[in-house]
């Protein structure tokens, strides 16, 4: 009778796989020693492996030029990475390294990009696509890099004031692009996307807008569908309805030479993950080519802004069972040293499922078990749809350690749990671990950001010592209002 966790995974899935395989009866993630990681730097433990982002990049931009090529596409292909999946300069740094451009969502992105730019890490030349609801700030940031001879930066138009707001402070002509604002799926709770402007406003708000201002040159349409791009047909339907609205406009506005076809490229999320990106990318070059050849239009360029697949199978992070509680009859929790909510917080907050799998121990007999964070919320737990809402692990013993591990957790994860700062409960983030690759291939660690200490949350709520402490609630007394 096959009993053991490595049985239970070689019968549920095809493995190993090109990211895992087994060593010393241990786990291995794209040749990284997972158990020698955790022995160096202990655990929890968040790691970033920075050849993946450069290696998801170069499968994309294989994919548009083999299409491309089959179908004589005459346009050109610009992978744009968009920043907000992951902020952090190690991720810019990795993935600026393929040749790519840059997709903004908020004023400080501007930050980042001057940033950049004074690094000698992009051009002016490089593109800079600012999508968001621009207001204050966001318009101050986009107009200073235009004015600053950055000619490539378009901010896509997201409602009928931004080009007013845009040509008041902009001092020359200026390039924007349009975003539709497009159907959501029947399941949603509301129709449209609150981004962009509807498809039959688009036409009217160029010619009434756009076509009579003389600072303003109209380049791209952007398109995005928030389910991302997958073999349905509602994702067909929306992407035909789309270069419709692309046709119309080109045939009254010939400055118009780019389509941004957004992102949402799926990243695995289990070991039973299936997805044709190969096909996708040459459906929708055939679909686009068809249909302008169709309409007697030029093909656009074409514009993608892959975030978490860019650089979300790049992460991993490990934790240690610390405890098992069994709770009923059937249910036993295995409590890890950290807390869901603030690591992982897609986890709880959207449902979202990464690969789980033991770390070691794979020889040993697995048992059916629920995750449970640190934290006192009861939200704070972890389950897989795959295993009827549980987790197989080896089985819990105390006299020897389980470590666990969640994969391809790189994109989003830290900046909506908060990297650096307050954290439910007051858990600390755990140790950060930056992995590469020398010039010989050898992988190489160095620690980006240590687990998070008391003090350093004292700091942030305003704790201090008692001097500091006094001062911090002196304040002016307000005038007394006069009688009269």
């Amino acid at each position: 009778m096959k009993t053991k966790y490595i049985d239970l995974i070689e019968q549920t899935y095809d493995f190993p796989q090109e990211e895992f395989q087994l060593e010393d009866n241990k786990l291995q993630f794209h040749g990284i020693d997972l158990y020698g990681l955790i022995q160096q730097y202990g655990t929890p433990l968040k790691f970033t492996y920075l050849p993946k982002i450069s290696d998801n990049i170069q499968r994309a931009k294989k994919w548009f030029k083999s299409a491309m090529k089959k179908h004589r596409y005459a346009g050109s292909y610009h992978y744009c990475y968009c920043t907000k999946s992951s902020h952090f300069e190690h991720v810019l740094n990795e993935a600026l390294k393929n040749d790519i451009h840059i997709e903004t969502s908020s004023a400080f992105d501007i930050d980042i990009v001057q940033h950049l730019m004074k690094a000698g890490k992009i051009t002016k030349n490089t593109y800079v696509i600012c999508n968001g609801f621009k207001r204050d700030q966001y318009i101050k940031n986009i107009a200073g890099l235009i004015n600053n001879g950055h000619k490539n930066c378009i901010p896509i138009i997201d409602n009928y004031e931004e080009i007013d707001l845009l040509s008041d402070v902009i001092e020359g002509n200026f390039k924007v692009g349009i975003r539709i604002a497009s159907e959501e799926e029947p399941k949603f709770e509301f129709y449209t996307s609150r981004l962009g402007i509807g498809y039959k406003n688009i036409v009217p708000f160029y010619n009434q807008s756009i076509k009579t201002n003389e600072k303003v040159e109209l380049k791209m349409l952007h398109f995005f569908i928030n389910t991302g791009i997958r073999d349905t047909a509602y994702y067909w339907n929306e992407l035909l309805k789309c270069l419709k609205v692309y046709i119309s406009l080109k045939k009254v506005c010939p400055t118009l030479d780019s389509l941004n076809i957004g992102g949402g490229f799926p990243i695995k999320n289990s070991l039973a993950f299936e997805y044709d990106y190969e096909y996708m990318v040459d459906e929708i070059i055939h679909q686009i080519k068809q249909a302008c050849d169709e309409a007697e239009v030029d093909v656009p360029n074409i514009f993608t802004e892959f975030g978490s697949f860019t650089v979300g199978e790049s992460g991993g992070t490990i934790y240690e069972v610390l405890y098992q509680k069994q709770q009923n009859d059937r249910e036993k929790w295995n409590m890890i040293n950290s807390s869901f909510i603030t690591t992982m917080p897609d986890s709880w907050a959207i449902s979202k499922r990464f690969i789980t799998l033991s770390i070691n121990r794979w020889n040993d007999e697995y048992e059916r078990v629920l995750l449970g964070g640190l934290t006192c919320d009861s939200d704070d737990y972890y389950n897989s749809e795959q295993h009827m809402n549980a987790i197989y692990l080896p089985k819990y013993r105390k006299d020897r350690p389980l470590y666990i591990g969640f994969f391809n957790t790189g994109a989003y994860q830290e900046t909506i749990g908060g990297f650096g700062g307050l954290q439910h409960c007051l858990i600390p983030h755990p140790k950060h671990i930056l992995i590469d690759k020398d010039e010989e291939g050898n992988m190489k660690t160095t620690v980006f950001a240590e687990q998070q200490t008391a003090q350093q949350f004292l700091s942030i709520l305003g704790y201090g010592t008692q001097k500091e402490a006094g001062s911090m609630v002196k304040s002016k007394a307000l005038p007394v209002p006069s009688k009269n």
